[in-house]
Formats: C-alpha cells, sequence, structure tokens
C-alpha cells in the first residue's frame, strides 16, 4: 500500500485540501531542480526521461494484501472491470485495500487510440443490459459512501454510452441511495443530447478531463479536441444549475509550458469548472507518450496555487493524483 506517513486519508484529510501535498513526501533538497539535473532531468530532444523515478513517486505496495486479492476477486466473480486496473493506475493496491474502487462500464476496450491511455484500443463487445445491476449490487455489497462510475470512449454506439451511464447511476441510486455518485465520462463526441441522459440521472459530480494543454492535444488525444471538451464541461454546467459540481483534470510531464497550464486553468474556469486534479504523467509502456519531466512536489503546490487564484473551489494536485484517487474525500470537503 501507499507509505501511510504520506498517503494516510484519516489523518492528513485536512492537510490534504490545505497545503495540496496529500500523497507526496517531505521535500528534499533537490527537488527545486527540475528540469536541470537528476531525476527531473527535461528530455530537451522530445525523448522519454531516461532515469530513475524520483523518490516521491515510488509507492510501498503490498503486494498479495488479503484486503487487495478479496476486491478483486470480488470484481472478477461479479464480471465487472475497474478503471484501477485496466489503466494500470499506480493507486490501485492503495484504493483496493481500502475497499474503495472506480467502475470501469461497457466493457474494458476503447474505440479510440489515446497516446496516454494504457486501456487497450479493439473493437469492443455490445453493453451487457445486466451490467448496472451488477454494479449497483457490488457498490451496496462494499458499502461504498462514494460511487465513482467511469468507461471506455464508445464511438460505436448511437449516443457514445449516455443511457448506459444513467442506467449505471440509476440503479445505484436504488441499491445504494445513501451514497453520493461521480461519473468520469468521455466527451460523447460533444453531443448535447447524449450529455443531457446522463446528467438526467442526477449524479453528484460530472467529471470529464481535458487531460492536456492546447498544444499538445492532437498528438496525445488524436481524437478528441480541446474546445469539444470544454464545450462539454460548459454544457454540463448549464444543464447541471448548481446542482451538479463540474470537475476536470490534467496531466502534466508530457512537456507543457507553465504559461500552457496557466492558459488551461483559465479556460476550464471561463466554462465553469469548479473542482480539478492535476497529477503526473507516467508512460504506461514504452510505445506510449514519452514522459518529458517529472514535476516536483513544490511545483504541483505551485499549480493548486495558480488554481486557487483562479477561483476553482476544491483543488487536487500531486504526483499521484488521478481523476478518481480519493474522490470521497474531495465530495466530502468540497
Amino acid at each position: 500500500m501507499l507509505d501511510s506517513k504520506s498517503c494516510n486519508a484519516d489523518s492528513r484529510r485536512s492537510a490534504f485540501w490545505a497545503d495540496v501535498r496529500y500523497g507526496m513526501p517531505k521535500r528534499r533538497k533537490d527537488e527545486d531542480r527540475a528540469g536541470t539535473s537528476g531525476p527531473n532531468r527535461m528530455a530537451r530532444d522530445g525523448h522519454c526521461v531516461k532515469s530513475k523515478l524520483p523518490g516521491w513517486l515510488k509507492i510501498r505496495v503490498r503486494v498479495g494484501g488479503r484486503d487487495y486479492e478479496a476486491l478483486q476477486n470480488l470484481m472478477q466473480g461479479a464480471q465487472l472491470h475497474t478503471v484501477c486496473e485496466s489503466a494500470r493506475c499506480p493507486n490501485a493496491h492503495d484504493c483496493f485495500a481500502r475497499g474503495t474502487a472506480t467502475f470501469l462500464i461497457m466493457g474494458d476496450r476503447c474505440t479510440r487510440n489515446c497516446r496516454f491511455c494504457a486501456v487497450p484500443s479493439a473493437a469492443p463487445v455490445p453493453p451487457d443490459p445486466r451490467e448496472p445491476e451488477r454494479v449497483a449490487r457490488m457498490a451496496a455489497r462494499l458499502g461504498l459512501r462514494h460511487v465513482v462510475i467511469t468507461s471506455v470512449t464508445r464511438d460505436d454506439l448511437p449516443d457514445g454510452g449516455a443511457r448506459w451511464f444513467a442506467a449505471v447511476i440509476r440503479a445505484v441510486r436504488r441499491r445504494r441511495p445513501e451514497a453520493t455518485i461521480e461519473v468520469l465520462t468521455p466527451d460523447f463526441k460533444g453531443d448535447r443530447t447524449a450529455l443531457r441522459k446522463v446528467l438526467a440521472a442526477h449524479p453528484n459530480v460530472f467529471n470529464h478531463n481535458l487531460e492536456t494543454v492546447r498544444r499538445l492535444q492532437p498528438t496525445i488525444r488524436p481524437q478528441a479536441d480541446y474546445d469539444r471538451s470544454l464545450s462539454v464541461l460548459k454544457m454540463a454546467v448549464e444543464m447541471g444549475r448548481g446542482r451538479i459540481r463540474v470537475k476536470s483534470g490534467l496531466m502534466v510531464g508530457l512537456g507543457e509550458t507553465d504559461a500552457e497550464i496557466r492558459g488551461a486553468l483559465d479556460d476550464l474556469r471561463a466554462a465553469g469548472c469548479e473542482w480539478l486534479t492535476v497529477g503526473q504523467y507516467l508512460a504506461p509502456t514504452a510505445a506510449h507518450a514519452p514522459v518529458k519531466r517529472y514535476v516536483t512536489p513544490r511545483t504541483f503546490n505551485r499549480y493548486a496555487q495558480w488554481a486557487r487564484e483562479r477561483g476553482f473551489t476544491a483543488v487536487a494536485s500531486g504526483p499521484l493524483v488521478r481523476s478518481s484517487f480519493h474522490a470521497a474525500e474531495m465530495m466530502a470537503d468540497g
């Protein structure tokens, strides 16, 4: 599991949101030299950083822990997928050991081929009509207080899978009415009608990730579009009418500049986005987009400060932060 000194949700929750240092060890003396030497060396020639992971990105994993194996077996037995495993999230052991997971619906094969994502791109199978009820039963069985639902991108479906999101939300509401629900959706090709189907089911949080800065979108998300993602967020704000929190996320370490990050934050706030996650990009394989730099904890703190200055009401910014990592804490504190 993650080192308890740096990632204890119960003892560090208030410190996380006050200082945005959740999941981070104490600063090292050399961490301010990002982009100059050591593990933070920027790959100026466009190739992947060759050096070892810096200390703040190393996690202590309890391999074969009973909690991890139990939840893993439960999910497999119920024929359910989690983004934790499909996307090779570095926090999977921690979340599984804590009895939390992000449900990945509509299969584990994506119709797009983003250069940052570990989910395989392949011809998908038809969605299983029994899946919404299986997700709901699992959420109830685990006693989840905050349920996160995401999906692969399903451009093969007429509404991009919007009605499946709505079906899962409603099923969870029936089985686990006390739980809050967060959805992390694809862009549905910007289809307003599809988005309305999801929001009509009344999730508590709507999340759609911008992922990276405008300049890098064609390379990193070739089948997506920067302005389309902003449009989806803006529509969610308008349709939610203040009853649904709107959230987005950025990866850093892909070669973006500080000015570009500030520009993306400005664009997200202009769209009405309230909540933000910022985390370190880690290449799943050598075939994916290379890591250009390892961003220091101090720099992540600076990104959080920029976000708060722009009016974001909840910000999680740190090396190991992912879109749904400790989403329950953000919901409770936001």
